[in-house]
């Protein structure tokens, strides 16, 4: 593995309504077997993408059903309406808004998590076990997917979303902007000597900063003005690397771009900006025709 180190400034998460974890054995409670779980997904959200991605590459279809939702939440509170009764089912009078992504138990008919890191994880340890699955999560590289997972997060989303918010001072404009040009920097010279983010194998680094390339070339660049567009488009190898990710069908396949556009347009208040003329990626040549939703 590469020793680039990998940081940015820390960030609070909102917790999560619901986090349970599948354990190895009946004692658990909520034990590993086959459809007795499902996903609730929809691919517009960057989360539910992740875990698109991850149950794909885990070859999880026919354990693990996979319900698509709409692109475009239509409950009043941002939730969608038909995950209502699921969340009520499992918190009496649940108050939030019953949003993807959600792993429920179709043999309890509650849900066990709305967690994504830990629904990753699950996903990976307790089903994705066989011998072509990738080791997504490989022993003692936790530091280092942690590191990338705050990248991304921070360095990459969070930085750019910031820059193109209406009404940020040119002096944050800035300052948001540098911090997402030294994390793809950062990236840029890991991946000019190896395949992946981690070195030659393909782990959950590489689902989480793929999924968070496609956020910025699909979603932010809108709100960017065309030369800090161009800027985040001069690097190669890193953007070379996305479109070989979005080649792979459990990359591409996934890629709902009409549903991406429809939620962003919907709830996004920002201001287009002349970055939303220069497309980095031609992510259509990787989409399928149209999505369809995978009942189980």
């Amino acid at each position: 593995m590469s020793a680039t180190p990998l940081t940015a400034v820390p960030s609070a998460l909102p917790l999560p309504p619901f986090r349970g974890r599948i354990g190895c054995d009946a004692r658990s409670g909520h034990y590993a077997a086959p459809r007795r779980y499902r996903l609730h997904l929809s691919l517009s959200c960057p989360y539910c993408l992740r875990i698109a991605v991850t149950h794909s590459l885990l070859g999880l279809d026919d354990i693990l059903p996979v319900t698509l939702l709409s692109s475009v939440p239509d409950g009043p509170d941002g939730g969608h309406s038909t995950l209502r009764r699921l969340y009520e089912a499992s918190s009496h009078r649940y108050p939030g808004p019953a949003a993807a992504p959600v792993l429920s138990d179709d043999w309890t008919g509650r849900i066990v998590s709305t967690y994504t890191p830990d629904i990753l994880r699950d996903l990976a340890r307790r089903f994705g076990d066989g011998p072509d699955c990738p080791v997504l999560y490989p022993h003692g590289a936790e530091a280092e997917l942690a590191a990338v997972g705050r990248l991304c997060e921070q360095g990459i989303n969070e930085a750019a979303q910031y820059a193109g918010q209406a009404g940020t001072d040119r002096t944050a404009r800035d300052t948001a902007l540098a911090t997402l040009f030294r994390a793809l920097d950062s990236l840029e010279r890991r991946l000019t000597r190896q395949d992946h983010i981690l070195g030659d194998e393909l782990t959950a680094a590489d689902v989480q900063l793929w999924v968070a390339l496609v956020q910025l070339d699909t979603v932010h660049r809108w709100h960017l003005d065309a030369t800090a567009v161009r800027r985040i488009a001069d690097h190669p190898h890193l953007w070379s690397y996305a479109r070989r990710l979005a080649a792979h069908p459990a990359y591409g396949s996934h890629l709902d771009l009409d549903g991406i556009a429809r939620r962003h347009h919907a709830h996004c208040q920002g201001l287009e900006a002349a970055g939303a003329a220069v497309q980095i990626l031609d992510w259509a040549a990787h989409a399928p025709d149209r999505v369809t939703a995978r009942l189980g």
